[in-house]
């Protein structure tokens, strides 16, 4: 029988900081009630200025190893804000957490990251390359976001989430099944960072946004839930299962409304939606781990739970997989932010919006 990668722990990190809806009100054309009513967003997650997305990646790595005997030989960040172009982050973050000499990695799918990432960790183990993977999604995204963009300051926030994969057996719970990945690039300019790449390596002097995000908010928003539809309906059909067979959508965490509306398209009833971006923003390849991570420090994932993953980032790109939820042991969330944005009810319109 060919091993199969198998979820043994999980753990996640966020910084401290909170930027409030109100905050940024005091800087860009928009309200607490704007913001609020078109994304679900009440306040996001801030790293320090001092604080590297390797820093955030390291302490959720060792969140998740704390509650794991299982020995890792590979480590893959999903990222699209490294600490540096080059080298890539993964080794420094595997020497940090004191593994050594390991097989080391940056992979980068922007928001669909960690789903390529647990492909690409199935793979690994299937052929026999590697025996413990240590996969993190990690982001600083306040390094990308123009600070006074109002169709992206607002979404995005900082954060890191990572899951222990041991090598295992297809049949057990947290077997990792096939990741149903795909792509368009025909529609990169969706969400791009125009300069800093070799095709345009120095940002123009006279645009301020030209290193920053550029993302088309209601294209991006009509693309996310068509692509992340059809990949769901694709893994389920794959697993001969139906959306009533799923006990918990997670999906990528770009605001409420796309969550609403792809929970709606597939017929899963919202209760079992989860929405995980409410404090924190959207944390792009974090987002997914750090969904299902806060989720069992909660006590709200106990095992057995049979979950629909999905994602949609730029590239296109886009994805999803369904898996079980192993029983994991409980641990209680590793941080917990001083000045929690205020609680509020979230009742996003109808407007095609921002992801």
């Amino acid at each position: 029988m060919t091993a199969a990668a198998v979820i043994e722990a999980i753990g996640h990190y966020l910084p401290g900081r909170r930027e409030s809806n109100d905050e940024l009100a005091l800087r860009m054309d928009t309200s607490d009630e704007w913001i609020r009513t078109r994304t679900g967003i009440l306040g996001r997650a801030r790293a320090e200025p001092g604080q590297a997305t390797s820093d955030l990646a390291v302490e959720a790595g060792r969140h998740a190893l704390q509650h794991t005997g299982a020995s890792v030989d590979t480590v893959v960040v999903a990222t699209t804000t490294p600490d540096r172009k080059c080298p890539a982050t993964a080794p420094v973050v595997a020497d940090r957490l004191g593994l050594g000499r390991v097989t080391s990695f940056d992979l980068n799918s922007a928001c669909t990251g960690f789903l390529a990432g647990m492909s690409v960790a199935s793979g690994l183990v299937a052929t026999g390359a590697a025996r413990g993977v240590l996969l993190i999604g990690a982001e600083k995204y306040s390094t990308i976001v123009y600070p006074d963009d109002r169709g992206t300051a607002p979404i995005f926030g900082d954060g890191a989430a990572a899951m222990v994969l041991r090598a295992g057996t297809p049949d057990e719970p947290g077997a990792i099944g096939a990741v149903h990945l795909s792509s368009d690039g025909s529609l990169w300019e969706l969400a791009h960072v125009r300069a800093g790449g070799s095709l345009r390596p120095v940002p123009d002097p006279d645009d301020p946004h030209d290193a920053y995000l550029r993302m088309n908010g209601r294209a991006t928003y009509r693309h996310a839930v068509a692509e992340m539809a059809a990949s769901c309906r694709l893994a389920l059909a794959a697993r001969g299962l139906a959306a009533h067979d799923v006990d918990r959508l997670v999906a990528h965490q770009a605001n409420v409304r796309i969550l609403q509306e792809v929970a709606r398209e597939l017929g899963i009833p919202g209760e079992r939606s989860v929405v995980d971006l409410t404090d924190i923003g959207n944390t792009a390849a974090a987002s997914i781990p750090m969904a299902l991570s806060r989720a069992h420090a909660a006590g709200t994932l106990t095992g057995r739970e049979r979950l629909l993953l999905t994602a949609f980032g730029a590239g296109a790109s886009w994805g999803a997989t369904v898996v079980t939820w192993p029983h994991l042991k409980p641990h209680p969330a590793p941080h917990l932010a001083p000045h929690p944005a205020p609680h509020r009810q979230v009742h996003p319109t109808t407007e095609e919006v921002n992801p």
